[in-house]
């Protein structure tokens, strides 16, 4: 989303992420992703909750096979996780909201290399 952020406050959006760990967690991610949208933290889960988002067990975590070649993927790319945050095991997701509280895009992360397309993101804000 980050490389793409042009296109998307383009269309009129924005971004807001929401982070599992601390705030010292988000401001260590931020500076070193370079992230120039916010980046707000959910460390007791009740957006995750709210969203109905999920999380794995930590077995079924890291060895899950599509979980595992993302990672590869991700190392191969240069992306590099620094620390975890304090809810390894939450799954993510994505939403496209508004104007006003309609979800015009919605997808919730099957497993830890399971992200929107974000192609896919873009279009839902045409």
């Amino acid at each position: 989303m980050r490389d793409r952020y042009a296109d998307i406050t383009d269309r009129g959006a924005d971004i807001v992420a929401i982070g599992t760990g601390n705030v010292a967690y988000a401001r260590a991610f931020v500076e070193d992703e370079h992230v120039t949208f916010p980046v707000l933290v959910d460390d007791d889960a009740r957006a995750a909750k709210a969203a109905s988002v999920r999380s794995l067990g930590f077995i079924r975590l890291v060895l899950n096979r599509e979980g595992l070649a993302g990672m590869r993927r991700a190392r191969a790319a240069g992306h590099r996780v620094r620390k975890a945050g304090s809810r390894v095991t939450q799954l993510g997701a994505t939403f496209v909201v508004g104007p006003g509280n309609q979800v015009r895009y919605s997808h919730v992360d099957a497993n830890s290399a399971d992200h929107a397309p974000v192609d896919d993101v873009v279009a839902a804000l045409n």
